[in-house]
């Protein structure tokens, strides 16, 4: 059996899109270990993907650079890696935060995909072709496989189990809800400006599907404001009240999710249960979007002539952020409408 570390350090939808690699790798007999930080551990920690997690408090090395206390942990992270003695290692970051673990892991094949920037090829000695496939982020990660030699027809998404503490905490948060009628999670924020969808569209849905079904409204501390604002208040509010493993057991009891680009978004989409709406506004769908059934994930783009920038702050002087008023209310309500038609009629056979 192979042995494979796949390496991955940024977001929450980033490594959702790595886990069907891991998969692939795994149903093809090889050994998958994980080197991934705060953001990704709770998706691969205890998930069938990995048979050896690896973690990388990248984020709080980032605030004491300077401290040589966590110097010595990077250090001997990297220490414990070449220990394993890895087959080949998988650079899925393709970024210079990702360059030293790559350089250093020990691992005979390091390979890299064609489309690394900053520099992160040094930490290879393989680079893969461009890929054929398409551009999507899956497709991308499933292109390391691919260069092995292996089938990638079967795409497979798997999450952690969730502990019955889990599990009964999300029974009390759901107490109240009525699930007579199907159960929506709208879950509105995301972290760049010029991602977050217009509040008048927001809340034109909100008006559109209230007595259609039963809302419940997810996010961070932070995010209270913002789902104040769109009459979040007047549903099930959950901001603040949940972590990512809550929201896990929350998105697979649920119909329907809608979201803009956004961790939550791509946290529906693994979880399997929910139908999605996926609501883009400066970022790409091609690259990011729900995956898989177009009958059950959509995502829905603005048609400006900037759309998709891709760009955290709008390059625009003039009509800054036009985009996020993009695609407008009425496009998302009709195919909210649509899911929902579809799922009153499995209550009425049931």
């Amino acid at each position: 059996m192979k042995k494979v570390l796949l390496i991955k350090l940024s977001s929450l939808g980033d490594v959702i899109f790595t886990v069907p690699l891991a998969n692939n790798l795994k149903t093809n007999g090889y050994e998958v270990h994980w080197l991934t930080t705060e953001k990704g551990i709770d998706i691969v920690k205890g998930n069938t993907c990995a048979d050896k997690v690896f973690f990388a408090p990248l984020y709080t090395w980032r605030k004491n650079k300077f401290n040589l206390k966590y110097l010595f942990a990077m250090i001997k992270l990297i220490f414990d890696l070449r220990k394993e003695h890895y087959d080949i290692a998988f650079d899925c970051q393709r970024r210079i935060k990702s360059l030293p673990f790559m350089r250093f892991c020990g691992a005979k094949r390091r390979i890299i995909s064609n489309y690394s920037s900053e520099g992160a090829s040094l930490g290879a000695n393989e680079i893969t072709p461009p890929c054929d496939g398409g551009l999507h982020m899956v497709r991308w990660n499933l292109d390391y496989a691919k260069y092995l030699g292996l089938d990638i027809s079967n795409i497979k998404m798997s999450l952690p189990e969730q502990s019955l503490e889990t599990k009964n905490k999300v029974d009390e948060l759901l107490k109240d809800v009525d699930f007579s009628k199907p159960v929506v999670v709208i879950a509105p924020a995301t972290t760049w400006v010029p991602k977050h969808w217009a509040v008048e569209n927001w809340i034109k849905v909100i008006d559109a599907l209230k007595d259609r079904c039963t809302l419940i409204f997810t996010g961070m501390e932070q995010d209270k404001k913002l789902i104040s604002s769109i009459g979040g208040d007047k549903f099930i509010n959950l901001a603040g009240k949940t972590n990512l493993n809550d929201l896990m057991e929350i998105f697979s009891r649920v119909q329907l999710v809608i979201a803009p680009d956004s961790g939550s978004a791509h946290l529906a989409w693994a979880s399997a249960k929910p139908a999605l709406i996926e609501v883009f506004c400066c970022t790409a769908t091609n690259l990011f979007g729900c995956f898989g059934d177009e009958n059950k994930y959509f995502a829905i783009s603005g048609k400006l002539s900037c759309q998709p920038c891709n760009k955290r702050t709008c390059p625009k002087e003039n009509d800054c952020n036009a985009c996020t008023k993009y695609p407008s209310a009425e496009e998302v309500i009709e195919k909210a409408n649509m899911i929902l038609d579809r799922i009153n009629s499995e209550y009425v056979c049931k």
